[in-house]
């Protein structure tokens, strides 16, 4: 089953920006909060950034003040707006849905890729 789909990743330069997005499904997307992880080889994967139904927001202090995470309940869509990229950022990047009140995330999509290098 294919619940969650991220798209926008790719090759940036050091200090290049990239938007990626998440796509889910009506049922998902309006009971969970949403949240991307990140995991880059040799690496253990680390939570990047959340965003709950009402549209709270919270950050990972290895991205705050580069990342912005936001939701369109409209359209089911979360997204990640990555700016000043670093070569540690390289790595590929999961949208995941998530219980508010029990911290359960049981969707997971399939990752998308970014890689900055210059």
């Amino acid at each position: 089953q294919v619940q969650l789909v991220e798209s926008g990743g790719g090759l940036v330069q050091p200090g290049g920006s990239l938007r990626l997005s998440c796509a889910a499904s009506g049922s998902i997307f309006s009971n969970n909060a949403m949240r991307w992880y990140r995991q880059a080889p040799g690496k253990q994967r680390e939570w990047v950034a959340l965003i709950t139904r009402g549209g709270i927001t919270d950050y990972a202090d290895s991205v705050k003040g580069r990342f912005t995470v936001s939701r369109d309940n409209a359209r089911n869509m979360a997204y990640l707006q990555m700016n000043s990229l670093k070569a540690e950022d390289t790595a590929a990047y999961y949208c995941v849905a998530c219980n508010g009140g029990t911290a359960y995330c049981p969707y997971w999509g399939q990752g998308t890729q970014v890689t900055v290098s210059s």
